[in-house]
């Protein structure tokens, strides 16, 4: 479990890939304070397992699924990634629950500068609108994030200069992809709703 509040942008440093996955290894700082083999990190709000580490960087092994599902496996040496550590049960929840499993891929529509803050516009992924409301939560990249306005086929979210500052936003441009995570508690409530139906 997470909370959106992403710790550090770590960049890939090395990328092999294999007929069984693919295995990054990503530079960082802060995630790697208390990290521990098995430790769970979310990279671009995938949760994923370390399986090696030392001061200065930690190796993760996507399985074929998570190279489906994501855009991980489209990743190169030099990209930059949001990282947050599972969140600890005494912790504070300052974002949202994000369970960092990327329901869907979807993609940067525009980036508009408004004032000091900035609006991105992403695209509706198709059978995933029921669980995107106005003023309501959304994991992008592993970022928690309050929907600003739901339109037909796109949503956009407003962006203060120190989140898009300390997570990968500031790369991202029109076109680009994004892991989309739902508010859990709004498929939980769409799953029993559709039992009473």
């Amino acid at each position: 479990m997470f909370t959106g509040i992403v710790a550090e942008v770590g960049e890939v440093r090395r990328v092999e890939d294999s007929d069984g996955g693919r295995r990054l290894t990503i530079a960082a700082d802060d995630v790697l304070s208390d990290v521990e083999d098995g430790a769970s990190i979310a990279v671009n709000g995938a949760c994923l397992t370390v399986e090696e580490f030392d001061d200065g960087s930690f190796e993760v092994f996507l399985a074929a699924e998570t190279v489906e599902k994501t855009y991980l496996g489209e990743v190169e040496e030099g990209d930059v990634v949001n990282l947050e550590r599972a969140l600890r049960a005494d912790a504070r929840l300052d974002g949202h629950f994000v369970q960092g499993h990327v329901d869907t891929t979807t993609e940067v529509v525009d980036v508009r500068e408004v004032g000091e803050d900035w609006e991105y516009e992403f695209a509706l992924p198709e059978g995933y609108g029921q669980y995107i409301v106005d003023k309501g939560s959304v994991a992008l990249d592993g970022i928690s994030l309050t929907v600003a306005e739901k339109g037909e086929e796109t949503f956009t979210v407003a962006i203060i200069p120190t989140t898009r500052r300390v997570t990968n936003l500031s790369e991202k441009e029109s076109g680009d992809p994004v892991h989309l995570e739902v508010d859990v508690l709004a498929k939980y409530a769409d799953e029993l709703l559709a039992g009473q139906r």
